[in-house]
């Protein structure tokens, strides 16, 4: 992190130029003229008026995307080619990392210091990693008769439309877009509405980058409109989409009717954290529960937003948490001394303030939090909230809530753990604190989860495929596996 003051990120801010158009075929574009406010949940105050993107300007995107795909350049180019491109992405993204952290923070929330160490880094290492990966692949030739050669060839699926949400609108994009781009493929991007600037950016930069006109498109615009114009639209390939269940549950809708696309869905999440009395140090599987829960806000699908502790150690495990949840420092997203922001807008506010005040009333125990701070900002802050005494039917252990609010639920033994944990109709990430190898073997076998970490929690990097079980969708971004999502495999047979 650079050493910018508070006062530095506030005056870049007063200057800083966002992007308020869509950019489609190498160009920017602005579209039919209809527009939708970009509000800072940091203060309330408007950030950008941003072009709003309808079925015509969904249908301009695709067609620029098709043409790039049937007749361009960049399907054709080598994977060595393709590869160096990404990396002049990934080049000139450090280039400009300051300015999309600050864009990053002051559209969604989050810590300025978080989105350029985290976010920043994130997509850094995704279009890198994926560039030098590009020319790695290989095709098969498997054992046939003596008679006969059999080729299985890997070839890029075609346009992809991409939704991401806002929670991290750069790493969620470069998830989709870098790997689909590697493949050969040409792209649609469409970035919430609560976040579009960051993206709009990263659009303009790809193309300064050299990437060919209409190999990524960014348009603008809100989820019912222009998402569903790309879930039904016919020369859409592949859709991949972050975000709620409810709206993956839509686009699969909008596949069958339409042209049968291929939708890889990331999903949400009620993600379990089990600490066993054994857990090698209780100190740091508090700390690290309390972080994992408070980070971003909580605004995070793997969340560990359900901890199950041992009965023998829930009160000095729930104990820790409280503290830090009442030591941790919520405040202006532009000031580095800040721990927690403020949670994306006033919409999303009020429903976790709902889920909280449901703990409430059903008869949990409000240890920290629980309540809007910071009103005389005009922002949308609300203070780190922990509950103990959750039973499980409770809506704090069943529904996500996407917030820094924590569930904490006892259990006796290992067996009731595993059943508490895996009791959701989630399946997306899960945590779990021993010091006994057998344990975290079987453990990690019976969680029902795309992702288990074992005395940790958050941690990984590109080389393994993050995804989920469940309602928690299918497909994996990340790893080499996410290219089986934007290729097709052919078979080729040569009688001899």
């Amino acid at each position: 992190m650079p050493d910018i003051t508070h006062e530095e990120w506030l005056r870049r801010a007063e200057s800083l130029k966002v992007p308020g158009v869509h950019h489609v075929d190498g160009v920017d574009e602005p579209g039919a003229g209809a527009t939708f406010t970009v509000v800072s949940p940091r203060d309330g105050r408007v950030l950008a008026e941003v072009a709003d993107g309808g079925t015509a300007e969904v249908d301009a995107a695709v067609a620029a995307a098709r043409h790039a795909f049937d007749t361009g350049p960049w399907p054709r180019l080598t994977p060595a080619e393709r590869g160096r491109t990404l990396m002049r992405i990934a080049d000139l993204i450090e280039e400009r990392r300051e300015e999309l952290a600050l864009t990053v923070s002051l559209e969604m929330g989050k810590p300025v210091k978080d989105a350029y160490a985290i976010e920043l880094r994130a997509l850094i290492a995704t279009f890198r990693w994926y560039g030098q990966l590009a020319d790695k692949l290989t095709d098969e030739s498997p054992h046939t008769p003596g008679d006969a050669l059999a080729l299985v060839t890997r070839e890029p699926a075609g346009v992809v439309g991409a939704v991401v949400p806002w929670n991290f609108p750069l790493t969620l994009a470069g998830w989709k877009v870098a790997p689909a781009l590697a493949a050969g493929c040409t792209v649609v991007l469409k970035p919430s509405e609560n976040s579009p600037l960051s993206a709009l950016l990263l659009g303009r930069i790809a193309t300064e980058a050299g990437l060919p006109p209409g190999a990524l498109n960014v348009v603008a615009g809100n989820g019912p409109v222009a998402g569903r114009a790309l879930g039904l639209h016919p020369d859409v390939d592949v859709l991949a989409f972050t975000g709620s269940t409810a709206v993956g549950r839509a686009f699969l809708h909008y596949a069958a009717d339409s042209n049968l696309k291929r939708v890889w869905l990331e999903l949400g999440g009620k993600s379990p954290n089990i600490i066993l009395p054994d857990a090698p140090d209780l100190e740091r599987a508090a700390a690290t529960a309390a972080w994992g829960i408070f980070f971003n806000q909580g605004e995070m699908c793997t969340a560990p937003s359900r901890l199950l502790v041992h009965s023998s150690i829930a009160d000095q495990v729930t104990d820790a948490i409280v503290a830090r949840a009442n030591e941790l420092r919520v405040g202006d997203p532009l000031d580095p001394a800040t721990e927690m922001g403020a949670l994306v807008g006033e919409s999303h506010l009020g429903r976790v303030l709902g889920h909280i005040g449901s703990g409430l009333d059903e008869g949990a125990r409000l240890r920290a939090g629980g309540e809007r701070t910071l009103t005389g900002t005009g922002g949308s802050y609300v203070r780190p909230t922990v509950f103990d005494r959750v039973d499980p039917g409770m809506r704090l252990s069943r529904e996500e809530i996407f917030g820094p609010v924590l569930s904490v639920l006892a259990f006796d033994d290992l067996d009731e753990a595993v059943a508490l944990a895996n009791a959701t109709e989630y399946g997306l990430a899960a945590g779990l604190w021993t010091s006994d190898l057998s344990t975290a073997h079987k453990v990690s076998r019976a969680l029902k989860a795309g992702t288990v970490w074992v005395n940790c929690y958050e941690e990984g990097d590109l080389t393994v495929p993050f995804g989920g079980m469940k309602q928690s969708g299918n497909g994996r971004d990340k790893s080499a596996h996410a290219l089986e999502k934007y290729t097709e495999l052919k078979t080729t047979w040569i009688q001899l």
